[in-house]
């Protein structure tokens, strides 16, 4: 399973096309290297899954019951979005429209490593973002890792 760590801000083309940074390819696993599953993710950003970490998510949420009206509303809202990229041979993979409206990307994506998928935000996006959490960075930290 892949480790993503770190952060890159990276330009959007004219196509839609931003590269994903050198060391988080170099964290695939050679046998789906170059084919992602992108989603719509959380706060207003967008998550790139590498294909054998997909395929667990998509375990996952298999075993939710059907018989869950909250489990159905997830499914359906998480599938919806979710759509096979390809990177290219240098190494970028195209932003689907209707994710990058839903980040507010533009022109500029600031790429973040979240250990096993990658989140993609529009920098000024997850600046407000930052702004608005609650916690310091200490607090939360504290709070997450507790037990």
């Amino acid at each position: 399973m892949a480790s993503f760590k770190g952060q890159a801000t990276y330009c959007v083309d004219a196509k839609g096309r931003t590269a994903i940074p050198a060391k988080m390819r170099a964290a695939l696993r050679s046998k789906t290297k170059n084919v992602f599953t992108i989603t719509r993710g959380f706060e207003q950003c967008i998550f790139l899954y590498p294909l054998d970490t997909w395929m667990g998510m998509e375990e996952k949420i298999r075993s939710l019951s059907t018989f869950n009206r909250e489990a159905r509303a997830f499914t359906r809202r998480f599938m919806m979005w979710a759509e096979e990229v390809k990177m290219d041979s240098q190494g970028r993979i195209g932003l689907p429209r209707t994710l990058t409206k839903h980040a507010g990307i533009t022109e500029k994506v600031l790429i973040l490593g979240a250990l096993d998928h990658i989140e993609i935000w529009d920098p000024k996006v997850f600046e407000q973002y930052l702004r608005q959490e609650e916690a310091d960075y200490e607090t939360l930290a504290a709070r997450a890792m507790e037990g």
